[in-house]
């Protein structure tokens, strides 16, 4: 034989196709059913998890259907794994009495946890204003800290402002909104819980964003003596009071105890008030229409009486 001879051992098809098949799998991503008590919040999640309506019927779905969707979690230093996507899923498999989830486990460090959990739970179609806040901030921080921007010529301020283009491109929003959600982020929990249930506008939240706490504290002290929520000219100027070293409980008092435009020119009847003297049948707009004949009647009656 030749001494420049090769000595080539050949494989058979099924070696060569079984470790083709195998280097596959282990890049492929596999579920794992993995037990409940093993799965863990992710750190400082802002998406609420709520028994409500909602929850019900994927509770309903699970118990009849099982999981159909893995979550994908990553494994925690302390043992267990750390969810990144499907918190509701979790809490609907415990209230229906499941032991195990299908998981998908990923090595991800903190950032890339961060944006899949934000990206994954902004494309729910109800997200309360508290959640696209402290979501939109977690993206900031986190393409920030990956360096959105790594060419050589981008300074800081460059990279900031770019890290806001891309968490305003991904959301579909502008710049100047991303930021104005942030905002919120100021708020004391009472003030953004408020926010949440509707009794807030967020335009007159963000500028309530400006005060500190302390000032956040007394407003609400003055909202709930007056009664009242803020319009947008009031915390323009309890903001502006702020800023000019004016702001305390009784300037705002005097604020929010003022009588806005649009309470001045309509009439509120509540539903309660009304049905005390209709049927139980009527609906709202046969009170209307029954409320507008008697005035009807009442009017021409007093012109009568002027004509006499």
């Amino acid at each position: 034989m030749p001494k420049n001879s090769l000595n080539v051992s050949l494989k058979g098809a099924d070696d060569i196709f079984s470790t083709e098949e195998s280097r596959q799998e282990q890049q492929r991503e596999q579920v794992q059913q993995i037990p409940i008590g093993e799965l863990f919040p992710f750190k400082n999640h802002p998406f609420k998890v709520l028994d409500d309506e909602s929850m019900q019927r994927t509770v309903e779905s699970v118990e009849q259907y099982g999981v159909l969707s893995p979550l994908i979690a990553r494994p925690r230093p302390e043992g267990g794994y750390e969810i990144i996507s499907g918190h509701r899923r979790q809490h609907a498999a415990q209230l229906a009495g499941l032991d195990a989830l299908p998981v998908i486990v990923r090595q991800m460090d903190d950032d890339a946890a961060v944006l899949l959990m934000v990206d994954s739970n902004l494309q729910r179609e109800n997200i309360l204003p508290s959640e696209r806040a402290f979501a939109y901030k977690m993206k900031l921080e986190a393409l920030k800290n990956q360096g959105a921007r790594s060419d050589l010529t981008s300074d800081q301020v460059g990279q900031k402002l770019w890290s806001v283009e891309q968490v305003a491109s991904d959301a579909g929003e502008s710049k100047t909104q991303i930021q104005r959600f942030i905002r919120l982020t100021n708020l004391v929990p009472e003030l953004l819980d408020l926010v949440d249930e509707k009794k807030i506008s967020f335009n007159p939240a963000v500028e309530l964003s400006y005060l500190d706490e302390k000032q956040q504290r007394d407003f609400l002290e003055a909202m709930n003596d007056t009664q009242n929520a803020p319009s947008l000219s009031q915390a323009i100027r309890l903001k502006k009071l702020a800023q000019e070293g004016k702001f305390t409980y009784e300037a705002a008092f005097a604020v929010m105890g003022e009588a806005k435009k649009d309470e001045l020119d309509k009439v509120v009847i509540k539903n309660d008030t009304l049905k005390k003297y209709f049927p139980r049948s009527y609906t709202p707009k046969q009170m209307e229409d029954t409320i507008i004949k008697l005035l009807d009647q009442w009017q021409r009656k007093q012109q009568r009486q002027n004509e006499r």
